[in-house]
């Protein structure tokens, strides 16, 4: 008996601890963050550490937007199609830098702006070079517009007609600064809009802000006058900067239904609308075109500091004046960087319908913002409306966010480049299906 008792409690020992490890839980592992899973899987295993843009992190799968996005790399001088995964399904070989737009036709060619070998005007974002470049490499149109007094930049538009919208920085000399007004002592750069027909290399139409400009800074000088009373025309002594870059616009975008230009002018904080309906000759007055203005500012907002005007300001810089159409017509995405706030907040507006009265037709509706603690970029970024009601979201220093309509997060992805923009296409749209991606 005695023998048997030390038996049976080494055997209750084991069933003890038999049952402890049967119903204790696998050790947690610290480094993953909670709530997160792990990415999808890629459609094609990567073979290569190269084959991925980044990290993607998919915070809830199942709202996320399954398609591609083309990738402009300012920083790496890279376009690519990415998909949601960050690998790389397509890269363009590109003959020069970029600078800095580029996007996807549905013919499968790739418009794109590209930086001149020579640039006499060098600021931020020049090109001077325009293209329409083949899945193959091969350039199917070039044109290049950059000399001593003017070049081509940051973007470019590519209209119903088949010609091609792009900004151009203009040289102007300390004489010709001082005689209109300015209280720069020194060369400007302003802005200037140029429409090319691809077939014939030439320029068709074309706009000057040098135009339209107004000062109230001395009467002896020209175009002067009360800014405050002159919404439709430009406040030259607005902004005060060392290099001559005096406005900075940075993107373009076109109205088809209402043939109206809006150009995103970053160092004013503002969208200018310009009436694209004039000819070149009346796009230097102040009358013609469907709007009978000429080529004065048919439209401004964003901030109204800009004209010594009245009401919230909504911008501090801006980037990517983006177009919607669908349910969301009429409407515009745009990136305010947040300039000195060191906050970034993406904006749905509603620009007014009838724009004939001007700046009388009152500032866009918000209706819909995004921000959040860590989205900041003081340059380049955007944003794009996605299929399933989503906004891509670009902030150039960081990466790509993807939020719901209800803003929440639902992917996000981080790389090593400086990314003016990201583009949305469908896995079947005509411009990837031309591609022949495997």
């Amino acid at each position: 008996m005695k023998k048997i008792i030390p038996f049976l409690l080494l055997l209750l020992v084991l069933i003890v601890e038999s049952c402890s490890k049967e119903n204790s839980l696998p050790p947690i592992d610290e480094n993953l963050e909670e709530g997160i899973p792990d990415p999808l899987v890629p459609e094609e295993p990567p073979v290569s550490e190269d084959t991925f843009a980044g990290s993607a992190k998919f915070l809830k799968p199942n709202l996320v937007d399954d398609n591609y996005i083309l990738v402009n790399d300012a920083g790496e001088n890279r376009v690519f199609l990415m998909d949601k995964n960050a690998v790389i399904r397509y890269e363009w070989e590109l003959s020069k830098g970029i600078g800095n737009d580029a996007k996807l036709l549905p013919n499968g060619q790739l418009l794109a702006i590209l930086q001149a070998e020579e640039q006499s005007i060098a600021l931020g974002g020049q090109g001077g070079i325009i293209q329409l470049i083949e899945n193959d490499g091969s350039i199917s149109w070039n044109f290049e517009y950059s000399e001593e007094n003017y070049i081509t930049h940051h973007d470019v538009e590519l209209l119903p007609n088949g010609n091609v919208l792009c900004m151009v920085w203009e040289r102007k000399t300390t004489t010709d600064v001082l005689d209109n007004g300015s209280n720069h002592n020194g060369e400007l750069f302003p802005e200037a809009i140029i429409e090319i027909n691809p077939a014939t290399n030439e320029i068709v139409w074309e706009w000057h802000s040098w135009d339209h400009l107004i000062q109230d800074l001395d009467a002896d000088k020209a175009n002067y006058g009360v800014v405050a009373d002159s919404p439709q025309l430009i406040d030259i002594n607005y902004v005060t900067i060392a290099n001559g870059d005096i406005m900075h616009a940075n993107g373009i975008a076109y109205d088809e239904t209402k043939d109206i230009i809006y150009l995103s002018v970053n160092f004013y904080s503002e969208v200018w609308v310009i009436d694209h309906s004039t000819t070149t000759e009346q796009a230097a007055t102040n009358n013609g075109g469907t709007y009978g203005k000429g080529g004065d500012l048919l439209y401004r907002f964003g901030n109204p500091e800009a004209h010594q005007g009245s009401g919230t300001r909504i911008f501090n810089n801006n980037h990517f004046p983006n177009l919607l159409d669908g349910e969301h017509d009429g409407n515009m995405l745009i990136f305010s960087n947040g300039g000195e706030l060191n906050q970034s907040t993406v904006f749905e507006l509603g620009i007014p319908n009838d724009l004939s009265s001007g700046i009388n037709a009152g500032p866009p509706e918000i209706i819909w913002s995004f921000t959040h603690p860590d989205l900041y970029s003081a340059k380049v970024s955007g944003a794009v409306l996605l299929p399933n009601g989503n906004r891509l979201i670009t902030e150039g220093d960081y990466g790509f966010w993807e939020v719901t309509q209800e803003g929440e997060i639902v992917w996000k992805f981080k790389g090593d480049g400086f990314y003016w923009r990201a583009y949305h296409y469908d896995k079947n749209s005509p411009e990837i299906l031309g591609l022949n991606l495997k």
